[in-house]
């Protein structure tokens, strides 16, 4: 093996000594060749079997910590594998993995016929780099996602789009993925399919069938969250100067993305039943569409449901004016049975509705899996898009959620989920309303909270900002961007005294500012 020295003894090239002890000749270098020591804080402590650390964890640990403590320095030999091996009473195959591990990280190096010796490592400290500034530049929806992937605390985000880690079931993660891992490993070298893995489509056929959606599994594109399935919609379906429908307010991440695609972002106002029809109406004649992206179970930000009869004409306009609808229903398991709500795609078979879902929400937003229901010549075209934007989505994560959808656990998971919020819901608008704010009306489930704060937002963002908070300033969630008096709160997130005393004293400093004279 290379870097094995089995034999354990000194190099036989002839050796002088020099003010830094014993060194060798090796491969036409010097090297200082390091012995382990009888005693002292250098020596490696005797392994412990029994410990949460592997032996093999133990000894990298203690090498890594050695190098990094310039215990041992740059060019030292280190002790044998049979030497250690021998010295410990453990496997030589157990100083090997450590050894390999440690070159792994850039601490050894392995030199055939010689063995492994301490790496010259890269100091970095001559190039300083300054930290990222904390300075607000824009108030914007690169800012505010930006904000939400590097917020640490979640107590002190009310603007955060996801739900805390401690309200989510890690196990069934882990646990599916554990089960993986005893499967043969061969099935997770393959690139995966372009339509995603079938038994997980096979079981969103069933769990659409339980929602009126009636789909075949040929019918469903696997993709890596909703921000891809309308990437893919985008991609297919826009052209510059081309109109999109979204909400107004409405998730603010797909108007820089249709922004992109030359469209142009037009927003329909909200009621708390569903979009203005009447206004809705007025825009469709003035602009012609290509489609209107609508939540119409748990609207993002507001909480509110489509109502039946606006569903019924709303497909009608979408008939009379010729434009398709995209229904995202990526917070479908966060609605509660018996929740009045009305899913469009169940309505109308999709014909002219293409439905999308996510498990972001619920299982965990780092897996990334969500996907399309779409017509049979549509699935077929997505799927050819999805093969030359980006092959095919990671099978893995797929699997993972199959396993966790098959074990049977995570109906419980959302129920629980579920319960939790409807309890938070309820103390935290009460929290707000004795603050001042004003909740739009309709919101009976899901986790956000929308409310009139009487002042601007983004002021109260760029103030939180400086303190540590994270706030979802209304302007964001409406595609002109305007100044708002409105915001979104999370509702697992919004709980925290701290952060509820500086929204007073923000609402009472921004509000006596507009109301002083001159103002």
């Amino acid at each position: 093996m290379e870097g094995s020295q089995e034999d354990g003894n000194p190099s036989k090239t002839p050796a002088r000594k020099n003010s830094g002890g014993d060194a060798s000749a090796v491969g036409g270098t010097r090297a200082l060749r390091l012995v382990m020591p009888a005693a002292g804080h250098e020596r490696l402590p005797d392994p412990i079997p029994s410990a949460q650390m592997t032996l093999v964890e133990q000894l990298t640990e203690w090498a890594r910590l050695r190098i990094d403590e310039r215990v041992f320095r740059a060019g030292m030999r280190m002790p044998s594998i049979r030497q250690l091996a021998t010295e410990k009473g453990i496997s030589r195959f157990t100083v090997v993995e450590a050894y390999e591990r440690l070159v792994a990280l850039g601490y050894l190096e392995s030199r055939r016929g010689s063995g492994f010796y301490v790496r010259e490592r890269v100091s970095h400290s001559a190039a300083v780099v300054p930290p990222p500034s904390n300075a607000i530049r824009n108030i914007d929806v690169t800012w505010l996602l930006r904000s939400m992937f590097h917020s640490a605390e979640s107590h002190k985000a009310p603007g955060w789009g996801f739900l805390p880690n401690e309200w989510l079931d890690g196990e069934l993660v882990s646990g599916a993925l554990r089960s993986l891992g005893r499967q043969p490993g061969n099935h997770f070298l393959a690139s995966g399919t372009p339509q995603g893995f079938l038994p997980l489509r096979q079981q969103l056929r069933t769990r659409l069938e339980e929602l009126e959606i009636g789909v075949t599994p040929d019918q469903i594109v696997m993709t890596s969250g909703i921000t891809q399935a309308l990437d893919l919609i985008a991609r297919e379906f826009l052209h510059p100067g081309d109109t999109v429908l979204v909400g107004d307010p409405a998730w603010f991440v797909m108007f820089a993305r249709f922004a992109t695609q030359g469209a142009n972002v037009i927003g329909v106002p909200y009621t708390a039943d569903g979009p203005d029809l009447e206004a809705l109406e007025r825009i469709v004649q003035a602009h012609r569409p290509r489609f209107f992206v609508v939540n119409s179970v748990l609207h993002n930000p507001t909480g509110t449901s489509l109502s039946a009869a606006r569903a019924h004409r709303l497909l009608q306009l979408a008939e009379q004016y010729d434009f398709l609808i995209i229904e995202d229903d990526i917070y479908c398991d966060l609605c509660p049975p018996g929740h009045s709500a009305t899913r469009l795609a169940s309505l109308d078979q999709l014909r002219r509705v293409i439905y999308l879902g996510s498990f972001s929400k619920t299982l965990a937003a780092n897996l990334r899996v969500g996907f399309i229901a779409a017509s049979p010549d549509l699935a077929v075209t997505l799927t050819d898009s999805k093969l030359v934007t980006g092959m095919a989505t990671p099978e893995i994560n797929e699997r993972v959620v199959y396993k966790v959808l098959t074990e049977g656990h995570y109906r419980k998971h959302v129920e629980r989920v579920r319960a939790r919020l409807d309890r938070a819901r309820d103390e935290t608008r009460h929290r707000l309303e004795r603050l001042g704010l004003r909740m739009f009306p309709g919101q009976h489930a899901g986790m956000y909270l929308w409310a009139d704060t009487g002042v601007d937002t983004n002021a109260i963002a760029t103030a939180g900002h400086e303190e540590g908070y994270l706030f979802a300033p209304g302007s964001l969630f409406s595609p002109s961007q305007m100044p708002s008096s409105w915001t979104r709160f999370n509702i697992a997130s919004s709980s925290d005294p701290g952060m509820l005393r500086f929204l007073a004293g923000q609402m009472d400093r921004l509000s006596g500012q507009s109301a002083a004279p001159g103002a």
